[in-house]
C-alpha cells in the first residue's frame, strides 16, 4: 500500500501545489490589473502563468522524487535527475524570457498610447524588437551552457577548452566577422534611428516599407508585397532613402507634356477644383505651372501634397488620370500631336516677301538685254 500511496503523494501535491499556486499568481495579477487599467503590465504578466507552473511542478518533482518508493525511479535516479534538472533549466529559461518580453511590451504598449508623434512611436518599437531579441538570444544561450555544464564530460572539455580560449576567439572572430559586422549594424541603426520599422524607403532602386527589423537582418515590403531581405550592414555602409525621415508628409508631382495651345490658366483652375475631390490630398499646398519647353511641346508640372507615401501615390494617379480626360474631352487641341502633312505656306506676296523673291526678280528684270556679263554664271557673291 505504501508503494502506492507514496508516489500519488509526491506526484499529487506536486500537481495540486502547482495548480494552486498558478491560480493564486493569475488572482493577484487581475486584481492588480483591474485596479490599475492605465499599466497594462499586469494583465500581460497573466500569460507567464504557464511557464511559472512547469518550473513549479519540476522543481517540486525534483526534490521529492527520491522519495516515490518506487523500485525503478531509485534505480534510475541519475538519469531522471538530469531529465528533471535539463527540464527546470528550459523552464526558468522560458519564464525569464516570458517576464523580460511581457515587461518590454508594456513599457512600448504605455508608450505607443501615450506618444503622439509616430516617428518617435515607431523608433521605440524598433528598439523594443531589437531588445526582445537580444534577450531572447542572450538568455537562450545561457540556457543551453547550463545544461551543458550538467553533464560532467562537458565539464573537463570546457576546463581544456580555457586554455586556447585566445586563438579561438581570434579564429571566431575572424570567421564571424561579417555575422558581428551586421550584429552591431542592427544596435547601430536601432539606437542611432537611422531607419524604422514602418518607414518607406527607396532601396537598391526599389520602393517599400521596413517590414522587419532583426540583429542580422532587415526585410523591405515593395509596394507588390514582395520581401527584399538585406543585411543590416547595407544600410550603415550604402546610402539609402528614407522618406519617413523627419515626419510622413510629401510633396508629389505629376508631369504633362502637351501642345503649345494647351490652355494652362483653364487647367489650373480645373486641378484646384479635382483636388476637392480626391482623398488621398491633405490640402496642404499645390501649383500647376509650366517648367519647360521644346519645338513641339511644353511641360506644365502639377504639384500635390498628401500625408504619407501611399496617399502621395494615390493622390498623383488620381490627378493625372483626371487632368488628361478633361483635357481628351474639352481641349482636345491640347494633346501633343505628331505633323504628318505638309505645312500650310503663306500666301504667293506674302511667302515672296519673305524670301526675298520678288525684290530680287525686280532687279534681275531691270538689267539691259544688251549686257554681255548676264550670260556669265552667277556665283551668289555679288
Amino acid at each position: 500500500m505504501e508503494s502506492v500511496l507514496r508516489p500519488l503523494i509526491v506526484i499529487g501535491g506536486s500537481v495540486v501545489i502547482t495548480l494552486l499556486v498558478g491560480w493564486l499568481v493569475d488572482l493577484l495579477l487581475r486584481r492588480a490589473d483591474s485596479r490599475h487599467h492605465e499599466t497594462p503590465l499586469w494583465g500581460l504578466l497573466r500569460r507567464c502563468r504557464p511557464p511559472l507552473q512547469v518550473v513549479i511542478i519540476t522543481a517540486l518533482l525534483r526534490g521529492s522524487y527520491r522519495q516515490m518508493g518506487v523500485s525503478w525511479v531509485w534505480d534510475h535516479r541519475a538519469g531522471i535527475g538530469q531529465v528533471l534538472t535539463l527540464v527546470l533549466i528550459g523552464a526558468s529559461a522560458w519564464l525569464v524570457v516570458r517576464i523580460a518580453v511581457t515587461v518590454v511590451e508594456a513599457t512600448y504598449a504605455r508608450y505607443a498610447t501615450a506618444g503622439r508623434d509616430p516617428a518617435r512611436v515607431r523608433r521605440v518599437r524598433t528598439q523594443v524588437t531589437l531588445i526582445q531579441r537580444v534577450v531572447i538570444a542572450v538568455v537562450t544561450v545561457v540556457a543551453i551552457a547550463a545544461m551543458l555544464l550538467t553533464f560532467p564530460p562537458m565539464r573537463a572539455v570546457g576546463t581544456s577548452m580555457l586554455a586556447s580560449a585566445g586563438l579561438l576567439g581570434i579564429v571566431a572572430g575572424v570567421a564571424a566577422q561579417s555575422t558581428l559586422g551586421n550584429l552591431f549594424a542592427g544596435f547601430q541603426i536601432a539606437f542611432g534611428d537611422m531607419v524604422r520599422l514602418g518607414d518607406t524607403v527607396v532601396v537598391d532602386g526599389e520602393w517599400g516599407t521596413i517590414d522587419e527589423i532583426t540583429l542580422t537582418f532587415l526585410a523591405v515590403r515593395t509596394w507588390d508585397d514582395r520581401r527584399i531581405t538585406m543585411p543590416v550592414s547595407y544600410f550603415t555602409s550604402q546610402p539609402f532613402e528614407n522618406w519617413s525621415r523627419g515626419g510622413v508628409q510629401m510633396t508629389g508631382t505629376v508631369y504633362f507634356h502637351l501642345d503649345h495651345s494647351a490652355p494652362v490658366a483653364a487647367m489650373r483652375t480645373k486641378l484646384r477644383e479635382l483636388l476637392g475631390d480626391i482623398a488621398a490630398w491633405d490640402g496642404r499646398d499645390w501649383s500647376l505651372a509650366v517648367t519647360d519647353t521644346t519645338p513641339t511641346t511644353i511641360e506644365v508640372r502639377a504639384v500635390v501634397t498628401a500625408k504619407d507615401a501611399d496617399d502621395i501615390w494615390t493622390a498623383r494617379c488620381a490627378v493625372r488620370e483626371q487632368l488628361i480626360g478633361w483635357l481628351r474631352d474639352h481641349h482636345p487641341y491640347a494633346l501633343p500631336r505628331v505633323a504628318t502633312s505638309p505645312a500650310v505656306l503663306p500666301p504667293g506676296e506674302q511667302w515672296a516677301e519673305l524670301t526675298d523673291a520678288g525684290p530680287r526678280a525686280g532687279r534681275e528684270k531691270a538689267v539691259p538685254a544688251d549686257r554681255d556679263d548676264s550670260k556669265a554664271p552667277r556665283t551668289g557673291r555679288g
